[in-house]
């Protein structure tokens, strides 16, 4: 991958050309993360094709992909067992609204053997449908109206990280805290615990949790009243079977779960206790979609794969494998970066304490690593397949020493 020149996007800058004239994704994306402006011109915008740990662009430019729709892909693109399993039901047509489908039986017979604590589970569509499901399940449960988060958990206006344009009523009603600060949910609880109908967050992004900090946050909640609910779209079926529940051993009594669980297919779920799921018959939150049953196929062959091979133990040993690589060069060339996260969902912090310098290295290192057929995503941390290799690891390695020395030489180290 060494010398690689620079990649011939005349394709994706003519897709992106005529789609920012028609579709309002793309005639917006520059207001979106920070990491859709930086890679304007610099990273691919479309994929042609997906296949295994690679995706390919139109202008036909190859990378090794640790995006992974978000962490959607657990087992690989276009994976054959999901496949041959999503070509059958869709043989037998999409969407029979009303009407259930027998695969839905078995995919939340398998998700509450599975998820730890679910004596019930109910499909939907997206992680956004899947958390605001769990937050209207608490407060019907609770009788309470204010949410205590931690994370992302969508884009609905009592979560989303942008505040334009949102109900001022609404986002009264969510009170934050900061990760690992104990203290914090216990002061907010001291203050509203009254009206808290419920904590949800992510187990974890980049950083560990710290000793019994999970556990804590748990008591505390249960102590006020109040739900503790693990938002395990990006963990769950990645860090264990069972998710970040059975990796930490921290009993939550809603989970939601989706991302990896259908292996790139639109599938979510909200699980937990029957007491507080049974609530679903106190309101509405149902969609012409939600039994269409090809992405149900799709997840009851994903987690039978994860559940009955060493899927999620090679997810484990190519992340490992990953971190190590990236710790040897890290000391071998005194690079100012960090690894961070577990080995499914890798990451590097940048660290120079000079804020230009460090702009100038991270934005040479992820210039450097894409034109090498690397593909990372500068602001949200990546995950490994069970299709990721030894071969594809090494080869990222590769790509990186060069990526860390264009670093050194654009922040002038």
């Amino acid at each position: 991958m060494a010398g690689t020149p620079p990649l011939r996007l005349d394709a994706t800058d003519e897709l992106l050309s005529r789609g920012q004239r028609h579709d309002a994704w793309m005639a917006t994306f520059t207001q979106g993360l920070d990491f859709d402006t930086f890679t304007c011109g610099t990273y691919p915008r479309f994929a042609a094709k997906a296949s295994g740990s690679r995706l390919w662009d139109p202008d036909g430019n190859e990378y090794i992909d640790y995006i992974l729709g978000y962490g959607t892909v657990l087992l690989g693109h276009a994976h054959p067992k999901v496949l041959d399993a999503v070509t059958r039901e869709l043989a037998n047509g999409t969407c029979a609204s009303p009407l259930w489908r027998p695969v839905q039986v078995e995919l939340t017979q398998l998700l509450t053997s599975v998820l730890p604590n679910a004596d019930l589970a109910y499909l939907m569509r997206t992680g956004s449908d899947a958390t605001a499901a769990a937050v209207r399940l608490a407060r019907l449960h609770t009788g309470r109206k204010k949410v205590l988060q931690w994370g992302y958990h969508g884009w609905h206006e009592w979560s989303t990280p942008r505040t334009e344009g949102l109900l001022p009523a609404v986002r009264r009603e969510t009170l934050t805290f900061e990760y690992n600060d104990l203290p914090g949910v216990r002061a907010a609880f001291e203050q509203h615990g009254d009206d808290i109908a419920c904590v949800i967050m992510m187990p974890f992004e980049t950083d560990a949790p710290e000793s019994g900090f999970l556990h804590e946050v748990r008591r505390t909640a249960h102590a006020h009243g109040a739900l503790f609910i693990l938002d395990e779209l990006r963990s769950g079926f990645r860090m264990a079977l069972g998710g970040a529940q059975e990796y930490f051993g921290v009993d939550a009594d809603l989970v939601t779960v989706g991302k990896g669980m259908a292996n790139g297919h639109p599938l979510s779920a909200v699980a937990g206790r029957e007491d507080v799921m049974r609530g679903l018959s106190r309101t509405h939150m149902e969609s012409t979609f939600f039994t269409n049953s090809a992405e149900m196929a799709a997840a009851l062959a994903t987690v039978s794969v994860v559940r009955d091979t060493d899927a999620l133990r090679h997810v484990w040993r190519m992340g490992e494998r990953l971190l190590d690589g990236f710790r040897v060069l890290i000391a071998e060339l005194d690079v100012p970066v960090r690894t961070v996260g577990y080995a499914p969902m890798p990451f590097l912090e940048f660290t120079d304490p000079d804020p230009d310098r460090r702009a100038a290295g991270r934005e040479a290192f992820f210039r450097a690593v894409v034109r090498r057929g690397v593909f990372f995503e500068p602001d949200h941390h990546w995950f490994i397949s069970a299709a990721h290799t030894e071969d594809d690891i090494d080869r990222t390695l590769e790509a990186c020493r060069e990526g860390f020395l264009t670093l050194l030489k654009a922040s002038g180290a």
